[in-house]
């Protein structure tokens, strides 16, 4: 080999040598300035936060359905209510939104989260006395919280609405998921509810937010509530299991007032979600149709359940406003039977 080719293959092999060089320099910038392309560090259970849709989310057939859910999670009466566009579509028969109960978008804990329910199903339902399944479970809060008309288990809505509680329910803790189920708890007070009572605290800390006739806020009457109504003819229909006391009494609790309360630390007592729950409780709201077929073995019945009929001699009042330790007492007895709501 003469010196000119030489001199020639050591310089190209010194170039490539230097852009290797540069090459790997850049990759290992890019690597440290992006460790999750090849780590990503997993989260200690007391620092896990649930996904949210708003930034979790890519564009796969799968998430875009996710992300549908969602939206009906959060704008219901624009997809599903009477403020759908197309009639058909206008199956909730009030202009609540499903986040109005499972609050920022069924993330939060103590409001009846989203966040590992499609693992805890198909499950017993006592209301319909049979093992039941998420889908029909959606279609009971269509029939009653949202005071409407079942969607089509096999309807676009409904796949983007399972969609959404299964991707919530993906990769929780185990150490978490316990909070993430039901209401917080509320030591019930050995005496009756009273409206008069909880109208007090409504004033005190409901009324700014929801109003003093309980009608709640929204822009206009195209677009959603920002606070939702409590009674009257655009909310949750007496079937509802927020029309139980005591089931509106653990929500209250855990949640109210809005951005102040939560599941570690609630604003208001035990006494003063009880008394609360009564008042909002006490005014005139949509009916359910056919509330007797609910719970066919009365027995399963809750004691707070506010309609009849009961397997007990409880009046409807009681049943409605307590006390509800006596109820108790009785299923316990007669039934073996221990009741909690």
């Amino acid at each position: 080999m003469d010196l000119g080719k030489l001199i020639q293959t050591a310089t190209q092999a010194i170039y490539a040598v230097f852009v290797l060089v540069i090459v790997s320099f850049l990759f290992l910038i890019v690597l440290w300035t992006n460790p999750e392309w090849v780590y990503t560090p997993q989260t200690s259970p007391e620092n896990w936060q649930p996904r949210n849709a708003q930034i979790d989310l890519g564009t796969s057939p799968r998430e875009n359905l996710v992300r549908l859910g969602y939206e009906i999670i959060t704008e219901t009466s624009k997809h599903i209510g009477p403020l759908a566009p197309e009639i058909k579509n206008r199956l909730a028969g009030n202009n609540l939104s499903c986040q109005s109960c499972h609050l920022d978008a069924g993330r939060k804990s103590g409001s009846a989260s989203f966040v590992g329910v499609a693992n805890r199903f198909p499950q017993f339902r006592g209301r319909e006395n049979k093992m039941g399944s998420l889908i029909e479970r959606v279609n009971g809060c269509m029939e009653r919280s949202m005071d409407g008309e079942v969607l089509p288990e096999g309807g676009l809505k409904m796949q983007a609405i399972i969609a959404y509680m299964e991707w919530l329910s993906e990769d929780v803790p185990a150490e978490r998921e316990a909070e993430f189920k039901g209401f917080a708890k509320v030591e019930l007070p050995d005496e009756a509810a009273d409206p008069v009572r909880g109208k007090e605290v409504y004033i005190q800390h409901c009324q700014s937010c929801h109003m003093e006739d309980g009608q709640g806020q929204r822009p206009s009457d195209t677009e959603k509530y920002l606070y939702p109504p409590l009674w009257g003819t655009d909310t949750y229909n007496h079937g509802a299991g927020m029309h139980r006391v005591i089931t509106a009494a653990e929500f209250i609790k855990g949640n109210m007032p809005y951005l102040q309360a939560t599941l570690e630390k609630p604003v208001l007592t035990d006494e003063e979600a009880y008394h609360v729950a009564a008042y909002i409780n006490s005014f005139e709201r949509p009916q359910k149709s056919n509330p007797e077929v609910d719970f066919p073995d009365k027995k399963l019945k809750p004691v707070s359940t506010p309609y009849g009929p009961w397997e007990d001699q409880f009046s409807s009042l009681q049943h409605k406003y307590g006390p509800f330790q006596p109820i108790m007492e009785f299923y316990e007895k007669e039934y073996g039977i221990k009741k909690t709501k």
